[in-house]
């Protein structure tokens, strides 16, 4: 009776565990899931998840113009029905040298080749001819614009942007958010003549001098802003929320991922185009006194006196809702590299936007040489959701998903192998027992590198029969990377 009951009590508890299993399954549905941090991940075992910086490609802007120069900065990339346009602060002297800060664009059909309009906006050393939008405008600081797609949004509001007044320009009672709006990108007003965000009581060390990056969330059903702040004497990064752009929560610090605080400047967030419920973001990380250049060599490049003790480069940074950073790599998504002027301080920020420019590339962009003659953007690539991936070896490894739900009736992986290599795909249920007919032996070698990849079984592709199921996911990699997996309905 004892040998029994224990076989009883066993299995109860086994049902109970599968069970308790299925009801936590993740809805995935059929949204793109790029392995850019390990959410749904529940077990590696000799695989890795393995950053993959991008490719730097070539210069696509000069900030050379009289109104720009070396303190030019602070750029943001928006789409509009085809056309890129680049906003970015033009800043020939600091601030603290009497420099005037203006607010400018740059146009793209190809996201690759750009041009400097003459908009006959605004006076300029005495002409028009330029690409200025905003002038004399204390309000304009960190203006990242972004295109709104909420429904029901008016015509003449279709962008907006914050922008702002830092603390470091001015007294407590005056720094602060504006909001702004435009029809076309180019032509823009105040919505509030009143700041819509304001620095908090008692809060002593906040500012907004970095770009204001905001955006409507379809995931979050409202506006978000992610903005620099002070938290435990870090650079860091804060967020708040609205319905109306004009009305915004009490922000809060994003909460850390159980990693050391680093600065952290500029954190471009922005929902991942093929993947919107992802916001991927590429800080620009301080790194506070550390030198890398002499004196004499940094004296002899004409570096600002400012910029003579620390150095910057560039991370990847995620989240998936709510007040969540998630820093899955603290290794250098971007190195500052060859340049030496890229290695003093504030060299190196990633412009705001991720654009897929073709099948088989996304660009970014990225400022160097900040501080400098010579200050420029550089467009980066990389594949299709390849920031990252889970990685094997030749010698192999495992990758096993929580328990998820889907919709559809196919399997797709985002993949490459060498020659040598493979990847195979093994369904589990809840508890993670194989599928019959689903299980890894049934799955033959997937060799290739392909952005899309059904993944078949002996019998087949088709999942119907499983949809809204709860079941895992087990790859088995060899010399390869899965960069992103999908369930689709054909």
């Amino acid at each position: 009776m004892t040998r029994i009951f224990r076989r009883s009590c066993l299995t109860f508890l086994l049902l109970f565990a599968a069970t308790a299993q299925a009801s936590d399954a993740i809805d995935v549905g059929t949204r793109l899931e790029p392995i850019v941090d390990d959410a749904l991940i529940e077990k590696l075992d000799g695989a890795s998840l393995r950053l993959h910086p991008p490719t730097p490609r070539e210069v696509v802007i000069r900030f050379d113009r009289p109104w720009e120069g070396r303190f030019s900065g602070t750029v943001a990339v928006v789409k509009d029905a085809g056309k890129y346009l680049a906003y970015y602060r033009g800043l020939p002297k600091s601030s603290k040298e009497g420099g005037e800060t203006v607010i400018c664009c740059a146009t793209s059909d190809d996201g690759v080749h750009w041009t400097k309009p003459n908009l006959g906006l605004v006076e300029i050393q005495g002409t028009k001819e330029n690409n200025v939008i905003i002038a004399k405008s204390r309000e304009s600081g960190g203006f990242a614009p972004f295109i709104d797609t909420r429904p029901g949004t008016p015509a003449d509001q279709r962008f907006k942007a914050l922008g702002g007044i830092s603390s470091f320009d001015a007294p407590e009672g005056e720094c602060g958010l504006y909001a702004f709006a435009s029809p076309d990108g180019i032509h823009w007003r105040l919505l509030s003549d009143e700041r819509v965000i304001t620095r908090e009581k008692g809060e002593k060390r906040h500012a907004f001098d970095s770009p204001n990056v905001s955006f409507w969330s379809e995931r979050d059903g409202c506006y978000v802003c992610y903005f620099r702040l002070w938290v435990e004497n870090m650079r860091w990064i804060g967020r708040t929320t609205s319905q109306d752009f004009i009305n915004w929560t009490p922000y809060q610090a994003m909460t850390g991922d159980g990693r050391p605080l680093q600065h952290l400047y500029t954190n471009q967030f922005v929902p991942y185009l093929r993947a919107p419920h992802i916001f991927i973001g590429f800080p620009t990380r301080f790194m506070k006194n550390r030198r890398v250049l002499g004196l004499d060599q940094m004296e002899a490049m004409g570096t600002p006196k400012n910029y003579l003790k620390d150095c910057t480069d560039i991370l990847l940074i995620s989240t998936r809702g709510g007040n969540v950073l998630t820093r899955t790599f603290l290794e250098a998504f971007i190195r500052p590299g060859l340049d030496p002027h890229n290695w003093t301080s504030r060299a190196n920020y990633a412009a705001r936007g991720i654009f897929q420019t073709s099948p088989e590339e996304l660009s970014i962009y990225v400022k160097h040489n900040t501080g400098y003659p010579t200050s420029y953007l550089r467009r980066y690539t990389l594949r299709p959701d390849g920031f990252a991936s889970v990685y094997a070896p030749f010698a192999g490894g495992e990758m096993t998903t929580k328990p998820l739900r889907f919709s559809g009736d196919r399997l797709t992986i985002n993949f490459s192998t060498s020659a040598a290599g493979s990847v195979r795909v093994e369904l589990q249920d809840a508890a993670g027992r194989p599928l019959p007919g689903f299980a890894l032996d049934d799955c033959p070698e997937i060799i290739g590198d392909r952005i899309e990849r059904t993944v078949a079984w002996k019998n087949g592709s088709d999942l119907g029969a499983l949809s809204g199921k709860p079941i895992r996911l087990r790859f088995v990699l060899k010399d390869a990377d899965v960069f992103a997996f999908r369930f689709l309905r054909d």
